[in-house]
């Protein structure tokens, strides 16, 4: 029987055990064994691209959340662009020249909580997303990170 996973949900937390269960997750998305990039004949499925949810905030960024990872096509970034010019979501655009997802990815969100201690920002913690994008998939040759963040 052929298969097609479309997101992976699990609760978590930004302490060092919540990351680890993270990045376990991915690692199981990027070899197939967890089938969101590939079907269950591990084909890979074209024009999908892995997004991260962070939603079902217990509080803030310091308590439970739910990381989803979902397959999306490009339209899913053209309504994200849509709910950014509607004031609802503002975007974080950060990349590392040596191709070092894990770098730009904690530069942006660095970024958001800096802004949000400064008060520039207030989060509305309902559903956050982002998209790190691999250097060899990009035009410019480096790791980027968009975080889509709502905001109140």
């Amino acid at each position: 029987m052929s298969y097609i996973l479309t997101q992976i949900t699990i609760r978590t937390n930004n302490t060092a055990e919540g990351i680890k269960k993270t990045e376990e997750v991915w690692n199981d998305i990027i070899s197939g064994k967890l089938p969101i990039l590939y079907d269950s004949q591990h084909n890979f499925k074209k024009g999908i691209s892995p997004v991260s949810r962070y939603d079902n905030y217990q509080s803030d960024e310091n308590g439970d959340y739910d990381l989803s990872i979902i397959g999306v096509t490009s339209d899913f970034f053209k309504k994200m662009e849509i709910q950014i010019s509607n004031g609802v979501y503002k975007k974080y655009d950060e990349s590392d020249e040596t191709g070092d997802i894990g770098a730009c990815t904690k530069k942006a969100w660095q970024k958001v909580w800096s802004e949000q201690k400064a008060g520039e920002i207030k989060r509305a913690f309902t559903a956050d997303y982002e998209s790190s994008v691999p250097a060899d998939y990009t035009k410019d040759g480096k790791a980027h990170c968009y975080l889509y963040i709502a905001v109140n």
